[in-house]
Formats: C-alpha cells, structure tokens, sequence
C-alpha cells in the first residue's frame, strides 16, 4: 500500500511528470500554483472517491491539452499496476485500470488506502456535518475496504427512491419496498463499519502519549436506526415526509461526527484554529497506526501544506511521530526549509515550478 512510482499525463497543469517516490516521505515545495496540491490530488484519485478537491472529473484534463488525462502508478513491492481517467471523446466518464483491465473504482480500496489533510480542512469542525462525514468515511475506507461499495449502492437506491417519491405519479410500493431493503441492508453495514472505527480509533487515540497535538474524543451523532429491520421501518413510516422534503430525513447518510478536546472537556467548533489543527493531526496519527495494527499495511498520507501553520517546534514533533509509523507520506510547501526536520532515509525531494517537476538530490548524514 505505497507507491514506487507515478505519473501525471495532461492533469491539470502536468504535460507529463514523473516521479520514482521515496518510501517513506515524498516532499514538493515551490511557489503557490506551481502544481503542487495537484500531485497529491492525482494520487488520491488512486482511491474510491472524487478525489481530495472533489472536483467534477472533467475539470481534471490539462487546460491546453488534447482532452482526458492519466495518472498510474506503480505499487511498492508489488508487481500491480493501477491508474485512473479519462478519454479525450468522454471527458465526464471516469475509467479504472488495474493491470491494464478494466475495474470499478471501488475496487481501487483492495489496493489503497490514502487519507489527506489540506488547509480546507482547517475548518472541518465548522462546516456542514457532509464534510465531517466525508472524512470519517475516508478513515473508515482505510479498515473496511468494503465501505465504499456498501455507501455507492446505499446513495445509488436512496437517490431512485427519492426520484420515486417526488414523481408526479404515484409509484409501485413494491419497487419502493425493494429501495427501501436495499438501503437498509446497505446503511446497517455503513454504520457498522463507521462505529468500529470510531471505537478503535477512541482507544488508539488515547493511548497516543501526551505531546504537542491536542487530544480529541470522537462520538458519531446517528439521525437514523442503525438495525436494518428498524431502518427499513423509518423509512416506510417517513415517506410521506420525506416527498414533502424531497430527501430522505432518516439514515447514515445524516451522520454526523462530533469531535471534543479531551484536556478541556469543549467542543472542538469552540477550540482555536491551532487546537482544530492539532487535533486533526491527532486523529491522522492515530488512524496511522490503526491502519498498521489492524490490516498490517501501509497507509498513504496526504500532507497539503501541514506545515504552513505549524511553528518549529510542532513540526519537528510531526515529522518525529510519522518517522515512527509505517506508511508513506508525501507533503507540500511553499519552501524546501519548512521541511529539514524531515528523515532523509526513504525520503524523495522534488521542486515544482509551472507543472514542470525537478528532482533535488540530499545527502544523507552518518547519523541518519
């Protein structure tokens, strides 16, 4: 679950960059809108999901190119080849490659299991419940690679039965019956999945020695019954509400993640910006070392300008803790200084300007 290698072909602002990745750390510093935050979106695309922008595929392709992109990669260890986009004729229609055959993009959770961290994050714990329930459901995937084609078909049946609802015509009720089964069966492994996360990652977190990055307590907020049987009766019960809504008002889908700060006991909305940070860091350490425990494999971590806000002191004890974890981990910055806190054994440099990517050589010292 780490790359050896990767390339960007017509992405975004990339004409065709590869790079030969370090095991462990991968570092990319140059000016804002050189390309950076762009090689880590590629990778991400590398997993179920939209990617860490969330950006409509057809978006992706390079502005001045031909239309459609690719981004591959090669699996460290592994003889597997996998990548992801799109074709010049179809840019909306997102393809999937694992050795050259077709595949769903789910099944790219057998493969992967890649969490990020980038500075619209930084508001996690203020914004809509969606994005804190997208970013759990990331933590999730990195333990139950199931997760992602249980949440596909739960969205894919609730989106027919709301269309069903809201239609002019009243529809059969054995069809609705059949969606309604379906999310159940579907929502039940959802939460699941996410209550054994949560409650591993709880324990994990509070078995983290006390350091620099605030504690935080992790409940989930359920807006809906977590049995099937009962689901499935939430739901025959609320259609008449749910029409009027034109959404369904019961289920997983409504989930929220509610993150406290253990030393004060407060809420994490109500914490700084730096507490927020420090707990979000908490949080990727842990699930780090989750990950490690639980499916004895290497978790890929995306790092978009962690350190920007960090003071010295804060980013050598980051850089300290994930020397210590297995996993890769590719970070961004503006400046190569912000990382020399950063292990050089299994380490890769890179310098970005324009989309065009330089290699940077180091010079590991005796004592590392």
């Amino acid at each position: 679950m780490a790359l050896s290698s990767l390339s960007l072909t017509q992405f975004r602002n990339h004409e065709a960059t590869r790079l030969q990745a370090g095991a462990r750390f991968n570092v990319i510093w140059g000016d804002n809108g050189a390309g950076k935050t762009n090689i880590l979106e590629a990778i991400s695309l590398l997993a179920p999901g939209r990617g860490m922008r969330r950006a409509a595929i057809e978006q992706m392709a390079r502005q001045q190119g031909p239309g459609g992109f690719t981004v591959a990669a090669a699996l460290l260890g592994e003889d597997v080849r996998i990548g992801t986009g799109t074709a010049s004729d179809s840019p909306s229609r997102r393809q999937v490659r694992v050795n050259g055959a077709a595949a769903a993009a789910n099944n790219l959770a057998d493969w992967l299991a890649v969490v990020w961290l980038t500075p619209a994050m930084d508001r996690l714990f203020l914004e809509s419940a969606g994005g804190r329930r997208r970013f759990l459901d990331r933590l999730v995937l990195a333990l139950h690679p199931a997760h992602a084609r249980h949440a596909a078909r739960y969205e894919a049946a609730m989106r027919e039965r709301n269309r069903l609802l809201a239609a002019e015509r009243p529809a059969d009720p054995g069809w609705i019956d059949a969606l309604e089964a379906r999310m159940a069966e579907h929502g039940a492994a959802i939460a699941l999945a996410r209550a054994d996360t949560l409650d591993a990652l709880d324990l994990q977190i509070g078995a983290l020695e006390t350091g620099p990055f605030a504690q935080p307590s992790l409940a989930l907020e359920r807006k809906g019954p977590v049995e099937a049987d009962a689901l499935i009766a939430a739901l025959r019960s609320g259609r008449s509400r749910d029409a009027a809504a034109g959404r369904a008002l019961a289920g997983p889908h409504r989930d929220d993640l509610i993150v406290t700060m253990r030393q004060k006991g407060q809420a994490a909305a109500l914490c700084s910006t730096g507490e927020q940070k420090a707990m979000l860091i908490a949080i990727i350490l842990a699930h780090a070392d989750l990950v490690a425990e639980r499916r004895g494999s290497r978790l890929i971590l995306l790092l978009d300008e962690v350190a920007a806000h960090l003071d010295p002191a804060r980013r050598a004890a980051l850089y300290e803790q994930l020397a210590d974890r297995s996993g890769q981990v590719w970070m961004t910055g503006t400046d190569a200084s912000l990382f020399d806190a950063v292990p050089l054994a299994g380490r890769a440099d890179w310098c970005v300007s324009g989309g065009v990517v330089a290699a940077q050589a180091r010079t590991i010292s005796a004592d590392q």
